[in-house]
């Protein structure tokens, strides 16, 4: 069903990989009850509801693409739908409820699902030339490793020049953050499948033994109700015009975020066709659709793409069964919240330097000799860790690419969609 032998894999290595995916991006569990709970959402319904959506959306993106992509709430888009929605907005001088914020949610998920049956979206994402998708890629790479190298401590806010290297002195998380990078490379340069987990694995039960990490009386709890949130989906907003803003808003970000992430992960793992195109782009475009209904259904914020998914990749995973053990451990996980709890962050942050700089190596792939090819994809390149945002650093490429194309008179190399986006773009940020 997963074509593994077909796909240059093993069941042993799609296994390991699912596995290091999972311990990736399993800090999704606890930090976005964290963030919706914030709303008034009840905070136990929301651990299993963010498993349940992880694991419904990285099952349909097994079967309907098969690609080792795994899918949950997105970071940033949760961020919005408590903060920027409903604590902070008012439509008609009423607050926004966290129902009617699900409305939206849900709403965004059914233009998402129109999009990719009508072959738009798929058009939308072919569309984009194969230097910009480098850059994309190379782009997401550099803002993981940047993301990985925060959760370490080893970047950190300084007032002086906005960023600066983090105090070692007396900071055991960082020390151990750094000697998990090192286990991790040295082991990745010794071609040992699992390095990333092993690594992982490694920091942590070191963590424990120092009594850093506080190992749980039980492993295993039974998982609370999701009643609370289940079908509470308010539309009676529907005909506000400020409603409409919010649900364009979840739609612009899931649409790029998925389509940077879609593009840099298959990009690293060879998946993509020798026209930088994605194969069974609509499987896995309708996967991140359904998955977005499903979990505002349930009761959580939009469900999408991860970057972490890359990690899995750089272990190997070419195939949906990654997908497949990451879901099962995403169901797994609503029975063994304690066991995945112990995993502290800055365990997981070398795995995101060390798959940020795997992702950085299609930079290899550039035509160096064409400067129209090439500074576009390196704005997308630099912009998305700048801006903290994978969106604004695919907005930078490819108005860049249109703009530097027209005044080279490259005409040829433009499409209809690139001219269009451009002007979306351009329109946004002057109107918003």
């Amino acid at each position: 069903m997963f074509k593994i032998r077909e796909n240059n894999s093993t069941f042993l290595t799609e296994v390991l990989a699912g596995f290091t995916t999972f311990v990736t991006m399993s800090y999704i569990i606890f930090v976005n009850p964290n963030i919706l709970s914030s709303t008034g959402m009840d905070f136990n319904a929301l651990v299993v509801v963010t498993c349940l959506a992880s694991a419904l959306g990285t099952f349909l993106m097994a079967i309907f693409a098969n690609y080792p992509i795994a899918l949950a709430p997105g970071m940033g888009l949760n961020a919005f739908f408590a903060f920027g929605v409903v604590l902070n907005m008012k439509i008609n001088g009423a607050p926004v409820t966290w129902q009617m914020a699900l409305a939206a949610v849900f709403i965004e998920g059914a233009i998402f699902a129109v999009l990719t049956l009508t072959s738009i979206r798929e058009a939308i994402m072919n569309s984009i030339p194969k230097s910009l998708k480098i850059g994309i890629s190379a782009g997401i790479g550099l803002f993981i490793a940047f993301i990985g190298l925060q959760g370490a401590g080893i970047i950190v806010n300084n007032d002086a020049t906005l960023l600066g290297l983090g105090s070692i002195r007396n900071n055991i998380p960082m020390m151990m953050s750094i000697a998990g990078f090192i286990i991790m490379a040295v082991l990745t340069a010794l071609n040992v499948k699992g390095a990333l987990l092993i690594g992982i694995l490694v920091i942590t039960a070191a963590a424990a033994g120092l009594g850093f990490v506080e190992v749980p009386e039980t492993f295993v709890s039974q998982p609370p109700s999701i009643m609370p949130l289940v079908g509470k989906l308010d539309f009676s907003l529907i005909k506000e015009p400020q409603f409409w803003v919010v649900v364009f808003t979840f739609f612009f970000v899931d649409f790029f975020d998925t389509l940077g992430t879609l593009v840099g992960v298959c990009n690293r793992s060879g998946l993509l066709d020798e026209n930088g195109n994605l194969p069974r782009a609509k499987g896995a475009l309708m996967a991140d659709a359904v998955a977005t209904m499903a979990g505002a259904a349930m009761g959580t914020s939009t469900v999408t793409s991860y970057v972490e998914s890359s990690s899995g990749v750089a272990q190997g995973g070419r195939t949906g069964l990654t997908a497949i053990v990451t879901a099962l451990l995403f169901v797994g996980a609503i029975f063994f919240t304690p066991v995945v709890k112990m995993v502290p962050g800055y365990a997981t942050a070398p795995a995101l330097i060390i798959v940020g700089i795997y992702m950085m190596m299609s930079l290899r792939d550039i035509n160096y000799d064409d400067w129209t090819e090439l500074i576009p994809s390196l704005m997308g390149f630099f912009m998305m860790p700048l801006a903290y945002s994978i969106a604004v650093g695919i907005e930078f490429a490819i108005v860049s690419y249109v703009l530097i194309k027209v005044f080279t008179g490259k005409f040829k190399d433009i499409s209809f969609l690139m001219v269009a986006l451009s002007v979306l773009f351009i329109a946004k940020e002057f109107l918003a």
